[in-house]
C-alpha cells in the first residue's frame, strides 16, 4: 500500500514520503503544524486514497484511553438484572467496543485516525504505548485477548498544545506540516476554487502572506481561513483591483472576520492603521 497523493488534497513530496515510511514500518504517523494546515484532512484522503475504510477517534480533554479499547456499563448491567431482563445474563451485551477493537476487529485494513491526541491528560498517551506496540489488548470481563486482524494504519495528529512523553514518541513516525509558501497554497486555492480568478488569488495571497508577517499577532490566519476568505471575496463579487487599491490607512482587508479571530488581533490592525494616517498627516 503507497500514498502518491489525492485529487483534493495538495501533499507535498516529504509528507508523501512520511506517509509511506510510517506504513511500511508499520508505526504510528504523528503528524504536527499549525492548525488548518490539514493535519486530519490528511488521514481522511490517505483513506479514500487507498481506498481503505476510516476509523475517527477524535480526542477531547476528558477522553480516556481505555475508551479507545472498550467499556464496561457495570451500573446498566445492574439494574438490568434488578428488573429480570434476560440480557443481564451475558456480560458482553454491556460492553461498548472503542475506536481501537474496531480497527482491529476490521476486515480491511483500516486507517485509524486518533485526532488531536495532546488535548487529552498527559498520560493518555502513555495508557496507549502497549496497546499501539503490540496491536493487542486483553478485555478482562470476557478473559480473552482481542488481536488485530491487520494491522491499521495508525495517525495521530497534535496541535502541540503539550509536550507527548518520550517513550511514545519513540514509537512514531514523525512529520511537521511545514505552513505551504505561495506556490504551494496556489495549488491547494486551485483544489477548491478551480474556476476561481488568478488576478483574484495573487491579491489575495498578498494580503494574507503580509498580514502572517506582522510582529505581535496572536493568532496567525491558517489555509483553512484564507480559503473561507477566498470564498466570501467571491461570493460578494470582490475586485481584484479593490484589494490591490486598498488604503493603506485601513490596513484590514474587506470581510477580515474571516482572517482575524480575537478582538487582540483586529485591535492591533486598528491600530496599524491610525500609525498610517498619523504619517500621511505629517
Amino acid at each position: 500500500m503507497r500514498f502518491e497523493g489525492a485529487k483534493d488534497y495538495v501533499a507535498t513530496e516529504d509528507l508523501r514520503v512520511a506517509v509511506n515510511a510510517a506504513i511500511t514500518l508499520e508505526r504510528p504517523l504523528l503528524v504536527k503544524g499549525e492548525p488548518g494546515t490539514g493535519k486530519t484532512v490528511l488521514a481522511i484522503e490517505v483513506a479514500k486514497a487507498l481506498g481503505a475504510p476510516l476509523i475517527e477517534w477524535h480526542v477531547k480533554s476528558t477522553t480516556k484511553a481505555v475508551q479507545g479499547l472498550y467499556e464496561y456499563d457495570a451500573v446498566m448491567r445492574l439494574r438490568d438484572s434488578q428488573l429480570g431482563d434476560q440480557r443481564s445474563s451475558d456480560i458482553e451485551n454491556y460492553i461498548r467496543r472503542g475506536k481501537l477493537w474496531e480497527a482491529f476487529e476490521s476486515d480491511q485494513r483500516p486507517v485509524l485516525l486518533i485526532d488531536e491526541i495532546d488535548k487529552a491528560d498527559i498520560e493518555f498517551p502513555n495508557d496507549l504505548l502497549q496497546e499501539l506496540d503490540r496491536m493487542e489488548f486483553y478485555v478482562y470481563e470476557l478473559d480473552r485477548t482481542v488481536k488485530a486482524v491487520r494491522r491499521p494504519i495508525v495517525m495521530i495528529t497534535s496541535n502541540n498544545e503539550k509536550e507527548l512523553p518520550d517513550a511514545f514518541l519513540r514509537r512514531c513516525f514523525f512529520h511537521y506540516i511545514r505552513f505551504p509558501d505561495e506556490e504551494t497554497m496556489s495549488r491547494i486555492i486551485e483544489v477548491h476554487f478551480p474556476k476561481i480568478k488568478q488576478r483574484l488569488v495573487s491579491e489575495a495571497l498578498k494580503i494574507f502572506y503580509d498580514m502572517r508577517k506582522v510582529p505581535g499577532l496572536k493568532k496567525k490566519p491558517s489555509t483553512s481561513e484564507l480559503l473561507d476568505w477566498l470564498k466570501l471575496l467571491m461570493s460578494d463579487d470582490i475586485d481584484p483591483e479593490t484589494l490591490r487599491q486598498r488604503d493603506p490607512t485601513k490596513v484590514i482587508p474587506p470581510l477580515y472576520g474571516a482572517l482575524l479571530k480575537n478582538e487582540q488581533d483586529v485591535q492591533l490592525f486598528e491600530r496599524l492603521a491610525f500609525l498610517a494616517r498619523r504619517e500621511q498627516r505629517t
